[in-house]
């Protein structure tokens, strides 16, 4: 939200400089994210002085081209080559000086130099008003007052404004500081307790009056829950033109575009007020009455953009007589009803609308104005009729209307102000020290917190209307602390804190687990829980009667929860390769969400995602695409790590894959993996393979709580290491002499690992060698050769009876 420095001076008169005030803004929760410097003029007509033209001939090698001499009240007459047709001698006008800066309308800049135009020698440039950013005319020069003396800046003829903007991060409590006024209000409070007493200067609308009651145009509210409170004024005989200068300025200054008297100052009243107006053009409603209601489902309404949109049943509309709609209640006007330069007369519209059906009617049509960020937020509900008047007066000044109606107001039941008890002993608890009685109730008064009822334990509290977020005891206590200052709180050099643990093992195993993956050269991601409903239609395991839907979605993009980690996974996946980072590790500790019948289930996994290269590029290692084997060697790591071993593999049963597995214990199936569809990756527009491994986290937790850990001391002795070259059929695997092996050796054998295959036209048709290693070792005692070549002599006969084993 931006808040102009020059425009909260009208409500009070500081003299702070505005880094200061900035500060102060940020210590009572209006957090200054910035502060912008911003020129009614760009550039501030720096370098443009008032010069008097003294001659002025015709240039002998340009029809076009006149050359002038220029007095700029420095003594030194200087030469400008000129083409504008009216420039003459004895005029004023605005010269820009060697080395001025001018901008044009997008803003950019250029510099004036000497230089020479058709062979004559120029100093300078004599400007017209759109060159100077004074107006759009660029039929002549800029012809000045007589009276000016040459030489005087520019800058003091034109009266150029500075402002200071700041930028303020808004959180969406703070529905009071969602204006200049408000911003105004919780400064004084500030200004209070630093003790500089400043009067807080509202706008008057004392001398509102109805000049002719000529023109009536009715209010019906058909849902006063919708519609809490509507007032409505016509006004008669306005000219629609261009607004006035300072109000320009104003709304220029926080960003927003002037249009037209009656629109800008709508707009400058919301961001004075912070109440949203609307202004219709009154000849475009039917019937002379206002309906305040809701219209079919499926009713088509073109907005003031343009666009036609598809309403809802719930939208609150704004029509006419006929049930014709002119604007969608809060949030945009219709482009039928709206002010035009042909407009003459308007109904000036300022109400209070239900804010979570306006919120839920943006979103829906995805529009976000300055009156729908408001009425979200909620408004005071007791400024509609007061900011219709300002807006009232300020269009009889500057549009020439009348006020041709009484203030129609309708407000069939008030809203009470809030009231709130407020214990001494409590604040003294929360805030962690004893602030002052006295302070306390001056802080109070500085916020318009009136004191109903006074007892030694505490206040009786009467809420102002605007707050709408202080509703709770705990509510007035933050607001004393952040009046009295954070900073001003005094704390203890010593630290007292509750270490907060995990019960169960989850987290413990979770970390385990992660650390694993990390060393693997795995990146963690967190993905959010909502995602698109359509990527549901990307496999048949899933079932749009089991998303889980949001009753009021952000984005069509964040509509449900999600039934699977594998879609938001990939969208992590696509977003770092679309930036060149092609070879990616990531794994997910997630939920899936899914509804059956009228139950909810919430399900966690841990998911992998694999995709490029294994290993960063360099030069000593070569580059090895990682493959389905890779990724099996990492799932299997992960389980043997948890103690989780004897699984059974079988083919998945998961449409995702284009091949892949599934490993279980018994019946109970723990992991699916494999190479993703790539149906399903050209969807993400991702070109490459990715391999995906979804674990059943929650059946993991409950088998790993379950399994005995055995540990058994380190042996003193030495492992002894042993290999065979063994020549077998190629149809032999590798588990066979791995259990043959173990049967043969029970006892001292510890491991046997393949570390060499090889298949060549050196071998005999039908034949391989494994190179396979076998180590050795005693718990009790060293091994002596003997044992050991004993025990080698049994591997090497055993091989060679049960697989006809030849040794190498």
């Amino acid at each position: 939200m931006k808040i102009s420095y020059n425009w909260l001076k009208q409500f009070l008169q500081t003299n702070w400089d505005a880094t200061k005030t900035g500060e102060l803004l940020t210590d009572l929760g209006l957090e200054v994210e910035g502060i912008e410097t911003k020129e009614s003029i760009k550039g501030s007509l720096e370098g443009i002085v008032v010069g008097e033209v003294l001659t002025c001939v015709q240039h002998p090698n340009a029809d076009r081209l006149k050359i002038t001499t220029v007095d700029l009240g420095n003594g030194e007459p200087i030469q400008i080559v000129c083409g504008a047709p009216n420039v003459a001698a004895g005029q004023k006008v605005p010269v820009a000086t060697i080395g001025t800066v001018l901008y044009d309308e997008n803003g950019e800049g250029f510099k004036i130099k000497k230089g020479k135009i058709r062979g004559e020698e120029s100093h300078g440039m004599i400007c017209a008003e759109d060159e100077l950013g004074l107006g759009k005319g660029h039929d002549g020069i800029l012809v000045l007052d007589a009276a000016l003396k040459s030489g005087t800046k520019a800058a003091a003829v034109f009266n150029i404004e500075i402002d200071y903007v700041f930028e303020i991060g808004l959180t969406p409590n703070r529905a009071d500081a969602m204006s200049h006024f408000g911003v105004a209000r919780d400064l004084r409070a500030g200004l209070m307790q630093n003790d500089i007493n400043l009067e807080l200067i509202s706008p008057s609308v004392g001398n509102f009056h109805v000049d002719e009651r000529t023109l009536r145009i009715d209010i019906d509210v058909e849902n006063r829950e919708l519609a809490p409170r509507y007032c409505g004024i016509t006004i008669t005989d306005v000219e629609v033109k261009d607004s006035p200068e300072w109000i320009q300025n104003r709304l220029k200054a926080i960003g927003i575009t002037p249009k037209n008297n009656i629109v800008d100052i709508t707009n400058y009243v919301l961001h004075e007020l912070g109440q949203p107006l609307h202004a219709f053009d009154a000849q475009k409603i039917k019937g002379n009455k206002i309906l305040v209601k809701t219209l079919e489902e499926g009713t088509k309404f073109t907005t003031l953009d343009e666009v036609e949109r598809t309403l809802s049943a719930e939208d609150i509309m704004i029509c006419d007589a006929e049930s014709n709609p002119l604007c969608i209640a809060g949030v945009f006007g219709g482009i039928k009803s709206g002010v035009t330069e042909h407009t003459t007369s308007i109904f000036l519209e300022s109400a209070y609308f239900n804010p979570v059906s306006v919120r839920k009617t943006a979103k829906r049509h995805a529009l976000n104005t300055d009156a729908s960020f408001r009425f979200e937020r909620g408004i005071d509900v007791n400024f509609a009729e007061y900011a219709l008047k300002r807006a009232a007066l300020l269009i009889e000044e500057y549009a020439g209307g009348k006020m041709s109606s009484d203030v129609l107001d309708y407000y069939p039941e008030k809203l009470e102000d809030f009231q709130v008890f407020l214990s001494y002993k409590n604040a003294d608890r929360l805030i962690g020290q004893e602030i002052p009685r006295e302070t306390i109730k001056k802080i109070l008064a500085s916020l318009e917190i009136k004191i109903s009822s006074e007892t030694e334990g505490g206040l009786g509290l009467t809420i102002p209307s605007y707050r709408a977020d202080v509703q709770r005891e705990a509510d007035i206590i933050e607001e004393v602390l952040r009046v009295y200052g954070y900073n001003n709180i005094e704390f203890s050099h010593k630290l007292n804190t509750s270490i907060s643990f995990d019960s169960t093992n989850d987290v413990k195993i979770e970390n385990i687990v992660a650390n694993q993956l990390t060393s693997l050269g795995f990146n963690e991601t967190m993905a959010n829980s909502l995602t698109k409903a359509d990527y549901i239609n990307l496999s048949e395991n899933l079932n749009e009667e089991h998303n889980v839907e949001m009753l009021n979605p952000l984005s069509s993009d964040l509509k449900v929860m999600r039934q699977s980690l594998l879609f938001s996974g990939l969208e992590s996946v696509v977003y770092n390769i679309n930036r060149k980072n092609n070879s990616l590790k990531f794994y997910e500790f997630g939920k899936t969400y899914h509804k059956y019948d009228a139950k909810y289930q919430e399900d966690k996994h841990l998911t992998l995602f694999v995709t490029g290269n294994r290993t960063k590029e360099n030069w000593k290692v070569a580059n090895q695409n990682s493959d389905f084997f890779y990724l099996k060697g990492i799932v299997t790591t992960v389980l043997s790590r948890l103690g989780i071993d004897n699984l059974k593999t079988t083919p998945t049963k998961s449409d995702v894959f284009s091949e892949g597995i599934s490993l279980s214990l018994g019946k109970i199936k723990l992991v699916d993996f494999g190479v993703v569809k790539r149906s399903i990756l050209k969807e993400f527009s991702i070109k490459q393979e990715v391999l995906f491994a979804d674990f059943n986290w929650d059946t993991i937790l409950k088998l790993v709580g379950k399994k005995n850990v055995k540990v058994s001391e380190l042996s003193k002795f030495q492992a002894v290491k042993r290999d065979l070259a063994l020549l077998l059929d190629a149809t032999v695997a590798f588990k066979e002499v791995y259990n043959l092996a173990f049967q043969s050796e029970k006892k001292l054998l510890k491991n046997v690992d393949l570390f060499d295959v090889y298949e060549g036209d050196k071998l005999p048709e039908g034949k391989k060698s494994y190179a396979v290693s076998f180590l050795l070792q005693d718990e009790t005692k060293t091994l002596e050769d003997k044992q050991i070549d004993k025990i080698m002599q049994k591997l090497q006969q055993t091989f060679e009876k049960n697989l006809e084993a030849v040794l190498r």
